[in-house]
């Protein structure tokens, strides 16, 4: 049985999963603009074998994100092969890489979504890691836009170029485009 909740408890819980969900459909636009403008050779590039290239960081966060999230809290079986993340060197095109990204975080805003607020300090135990629910989704946001920004931080060192996310911050530009920073 759902336990009864207050209206400032269900408040809180809306605005937290909302802001969850928006920085991660943000991050996740972010990326598919990145591989729609790099050609195949620069998504599989590496700077050196210590290195990752954006293919194998979209493949880490589409790992990660399906453990930690589509497994770990909305139960479907863990599928992850860690490994084969970095260890792909070609063979996925940046479109596919992108589709499969999209539909990997359908699922997951979904599982999020779904998330009541009396469940928000369930305790869960993903990758080993125990945390609350609340806490794995700000994990999963954090470790998204870290990774997020590699990939647009290798796109404009490849391309040589403005990304323009943030044009909504000149000094004459009071038409903010993005909701959130």
């Amino acid at each position: 049985m759902t336990p009864p909740q207050l209206p400032e408890v269900t408040a809180i819980h809306q605005a937290f999963i909302t802001a969850a969900v928006a920085r991660l459909r943000q991050q996740e636009s972010r990326i598919h603009d990145c591989l729609q403008r790099l050609n195949e050779d620069q998504v599989w590039a590496r700077g050196n074998e210590n290195s990752n290239s954006v293919g194998n960081l979209v493949l880490h966060l589409m790992g990660n994100l399906g453990q930690w999230v589509v497994s770990g809290l909305g139960g479907q079986p863990d599928t992850r092969d860690r490994d084969s993340e970095f260890s792909t060197r070609s063979g996925i095109t940046s479109a596919e890489l992108s589709a499969r990204l999209r539909a990997r975080m359908d699922e997951v805003i979904a599982v999020i979504e779904a998330v009541p607020a009396h469940r928000l300090l369930a305790i869960l135990s993903p990758q080993g890691y125990t945390l609350p629910v609340l806490e794995l989704i700000t994990h999963i946001t954090e470790h998204f836009y870290h990774h997020g920004g590699q990939i647009v931080l290798l796109t404009k060192l490849y391309l040589n170029v403005d990304l323009a996310y943030y044009n909504h911050l000149k000094s004459n530009n009071t038409q903010h485009t993005e909701t959130i920073p």
